[in-house]
């Protein structure tokens, strides 16, 4: 038809050196700006959505501490420059776009496995390893998708293969498996986190550990559905893991039975509720307050700062000492000796009020002062009180009792009696025994 107007598709890039023929063309100025245009955009929708939820909450897997700190950010900017590629690409060809997609994925891989690593594990020391091996490979990735070498080491990788039973396998196969999986458990861990956050973020008191035992019981489920859902993934018939599945249940009841048991244990602990998190235990010899209640083992916190690691195994079938199981109070006491003519009446009414002048003590039930024993150097006082925070330690308040104890004695001119006792020396036994008429 006369006067129509025939418009051309955009040539393509297929070669590095088309590449840079595009590079220096005016266009890759619009290009940029729609990059720089996309990242505004994403740190705009980050901040304002992401404003009052790090505020609440600074380890969030899609915020994190800061606006580029977050998985959402890389995210959006990835999903807005696909979108920007896709429009310009129907008016130019793209090149700098050819370089920025491969970048923006990488880094969105990164940093979701970085962040979800960082709050499903903590500081747990392989996960500084984990986060290195997550960047190396995603850049690796990158570089062979930008030079286009990425489809000539999978054809490679693809003709490397062997026969298992009925079942072809490729080092390829196996590459992409281990993404899979690993895209999976990512996945599952990111969920299992926000799950546990969610039950864990108002607990307190008893309810503390009963959201532990369910947030590790959903972590292990979830954990085990992934780990299948990527095995099924890959290819392998789930139906050949039950021999594996009858192996591994031989090795728990003969050669793991301490394992098992400690890891029954654990759940059973923080199902009854025999011992809680913020308790003060006694185990062994060790007390202290327990801080932490794993699948394994228990973490108990001493007031000196030292921290003993617990098997559950020990707490259901030994004797332990639970200071406050169903009362945080604690009964404390001091013994002070004093001389046989001092007035009985008052030296208790200032064990007792020695006691009364710390707040720690508590006034209900009251302190009490008894003579519980007529000693070889004096009479002997034995004061009792009351305490309801020993986590904040017991030797600090008894010292600051007795101190308080000496300081009255003293006022009062109340003697503090020395022990006494009867030396003889060789010299006066013999001059003793020269001294004997013969």
């Amino acid at each position: 038809m006369a006067g129509a107007v025939t418009t051309r598709p955009p040539a393509r890039i297929d070669s590095l050196d088309a590449w840079f023929a595009a590079l220096a063309q005016p266009t890759t100025l619009t290009e940029l700006a729609a990059l720089v245009g996309c990242a505004l955009l994403a740190w705009l929708v980050v901040r304002v959505a992401g404003r009052a939820r790090m505020a609440v909450d600074n380890t969030s897997i899609l915020f994190g501490r800061r606006v580029i700190d977050g998985v959402l950010f890389p995210v959006l900017l990835l999903f807005l420059a696909y979108m920007a590629k896709d429009l310009l690409a129907h008016m130019f060809p793209v090149a700098l776009f050819k370089v920025a997609i491969p970048v923006l994925v990488s880094l969105a891989v990164i940093r979701l496995g970085v962040k979800v690593l960082q709050v499903a594990f903590k500081d747990a020391p392989l996960v500084r390893a984990l986060e290195r091996t997550i960047s190396w490979l995603a850049w690796i990735a990158m570089v062979l998708w930008v030079s286009g070498l990425l489809p000539v080491v999978l054809d490679e990788l693809d003709g490397i293969k062997w026969k298992i039973g009925n079942s072809n396998l490729s080092v390829r196969t196996m590459l992409e498996g281990a993404v899979t999986a690993g895209v999976v458990l990512l996945i599952t861990l990111w969920i299992s986190s926000a799950i546990e956050a969610r039950l864990l973020r108002s607990a307190t008191g008893n309810e503390l550990s009963l959201r532990k035992a369910v947030a590790n019981a959903v972590r292990a489920v979830l954990m085990f559905v992934g780990l299948l859902l990527a095995l099924s993934s890959v290819g392998i018939d789930l139906t050949a893991l039950s021999v594996l599945g009858g192996a591994v249940g031989v090795g728990v009841g003969f050669g793991l039975q301490k394992l098992a048991a400690n890891y029954v244990s654990g759940f059973v602990m923080l199902a009854e509720r025999s011992v809680r998190i913020g308790d003060n235990v006694r185990v062994d010899t060790f007390e202290g307050r327990i801080t932490d209640i794993n699948a394994r083992y228990t973490v108990v916190r001493a007031p000196s700062g030292r921290e003993s690691i617990v098997p559950n195994e020990m707490f259901i079938s030994t004797r332990i000492e639970n200071l406050s199981l169903s009362d945080p109070q604690v009964l404390q006491s001091t013994v002070v000796s004093v001389g046989y003519d001092s007035d009985v009446e008052l030296v208790m009414r200032l064990l007792i009020e020695a006691a009364l002048k710390q707040d720690r003590v508590l006034r209900d039930p009251a302190p009490g002062a008894n003579l519980t024993n007529f000693g070889p150097d004096g009479l002997e006082f034995t004061l009792n009180y009351w305490m309801a925070d020993p986590e904040n330690g017991q030797q600090n308040l008894r010292s600051r009792i007795n101190l308080a104890i000496l300081e009255s004695l003293r006022a009062h001119n109340i003697d503090i009696p020395y022990p006494q006792r009867v030396v003889h020396t060789r010299a006066a036994v013999d001059e003793k025994n020269a001294a004997k008429p013969s």
